[in-house]
């Protein structure tokens, strides 16, 4: 199969995911430009979210970039990780209503610690449909940040009953790490 309506519903996932995110926003109770410091924990877990979603979506489709085929295992893969992206406006709301507290913070990870295992069993799936030489396989390579980013979800769970703050510090950190999109991808593609 090829990967065109795996992506296009994707893209309409994703869409919708970032609506509902907004749609959780309030303005302000009062009339003055100051009073929008009030919601500054719903903005930041907001633009916190917004900026994983995208990350997502932005690797997403670059990876496919590199896919030849699709499979019956890649679609439950992909679906899959969709589920887990489907939970962050939930833990984005609780995470922006209480503040950086132990419970919301321990939820906020895994939840992203779900989406990145979903995203690593997509990869795998791709892979194990790919030659062992193909450019998806050359652009995975160790997938080494993939590593990492699940390394930091877990120790940012394990913080979150010690020090909310530290956990939130590691999921800053991912997002910076992933924020420019792989370039394993751009460099495998140059090369062909």
């Amino acid at each position: 199969m090829r990967p065109d309506r795996l992506l296009a519903f994707t893209d309409g996932v994703v869409a919708i995911l970032i609506t509902i995110l907004v749609l959780e926003l309030r303005p302000p109770a009062g009339d003055h430009f100051g009073d929008i410091l009030d919601e500054k924990g719903r903005l930041l877990a907001y633009l916190l979210s917004f900026v994983f979603v995208a990350i997502y979506w932005v690797n997403h489709h670059h990876l496919f970039q590199v896919v030849d085929r699709i499979d019956g295992r890649v679609l439950w893969a992909n679906i899959h990780l969709l589920f887990w992206l489907s939970l962050t406006p939930v833990a984005t709301a609780w995470l922006g209503e209480t503040g950086v507290k132990a419970g919301p913070v321990a939820a906020y990870a895994v939840v992203l610690f779900g989406c990145a295992v979903a995203y690593t069993l997509l990869t795998l799936a791709l892979l194990a449909l790919h030659e062992s030489d193909s450019q998806l396989a050359q652009a995975i390579g160790d997938d080494r940040k993939g590593k990492i980013s699940l390394a930091l979800y877990v120790s940012a769970f394990a913080l979150s009953f010690v020090v909310p703050w530290l956990s939130v510090a590691l999921f800053v950190s991912v997002a910076v790490m992933w924020f420019i999109p792989d370039r394993r991808v751009t460099r495998t593609l140059e090369r062909s």
